[in-house]
């Protein structure tokens, strides 16, 4: 029996339920709808993962569509945090545009895509301009650390617990990247080629953090409203 992706399966449907509650408890609160589409976006790459290694639908549109995927995490992660510490900036959505148009480009190079190997737990992928990409893929993600971070030092803070918790998720999905790339630079590569996918699956930590959240924020503007 193939096992390939059932780990992805199961993270699937653990987002998928995440993403429900997350759903029905910001359903009247419009400005928390960064966090919703973060666990969506997880939610779907998981499931993309366990259709091209659990169903052996390994077509380079697949792949572009998983990478389609968490491409924009990074910055909406990085917006949602500059939402909570009140840091947004004139033309901010702009931070969107660089996944936007690399998705743009890999349309013309979809043949490049490919999905090289398959396990119970990870995937493999061969995707072109793969060090350009990474660069604006991580950038994002370190300043989004680098400000929850910063937040944390003010002990006054009323979002010191949520950055915590965000802190925490972000940390979390890091260690494969720095373990891949430590690796990397003493020669081996052994793990570069999959560190998307093991970082999609530590990203249930994220996700949960993410979820915890999003209902204290909920749960603090209801007991504003009361008050008021």
């Amino acid at each position: 029996m193939n096992w390939d992706g059932i780990i992805s399966l199961l993270f699937f449907c653990i987002e998928a339920i995440l993403l429900v509650n997350v759903l029905f408890f910001s359903r009247k609160n419009g400005s928390l709808w960064k966090g919703p589409l973060i666990i969506a976006l997880l939610a779907g790459y998981q499931l993309m993962e366990y259709l091209m290694c659990g169903l052996d639908l390994k077509y380079s549109f697949s792949a572009y569509i998983a990478l389609s995927l968490i491409s924009f995490l990074p910055p909406l992660g990085l917006l949602f945090v500059m939402d909570l510490l009140n840091k947004r900036f004139k033309m901010d959505m702009l931070l969107l545009l660089p996944p936007a148009a690399f998705m743009i480009l890999y349309l013309f190079t979809m043949e490049d895509f490919a999905v090289v190997k398959c396990s119970v737990l990870y995937a493999v992928y061969n995707y072109p301009f793969g060090d350009i990409y990474g660069g604006f893929y991580y950038l994002p993600i370190l300043i989004t650390v680098f400000l929850l971070f910063s937040e944390l030092k003010n002990r006054h803070s009323p979002q010191r617990k949520n950055s915590a918790l965000l802190l925490t998720g972000y940390l979390v999905i890091s260690v494969p990247v720095i373990i891949a790339f430590t690796l990397h630079f003493s020669g081996s590569d052994v793990l570069l080629g999959m560190v998307e996918s093991i970082m999609c699956k530590s990203a249930l930590v994220l996700a949960i953090c993410y979820s915890f959240v999003i209902l204290n924020i909920t749960g603090l503007n209801k007991v504003e409203r009361n008050n008021s």
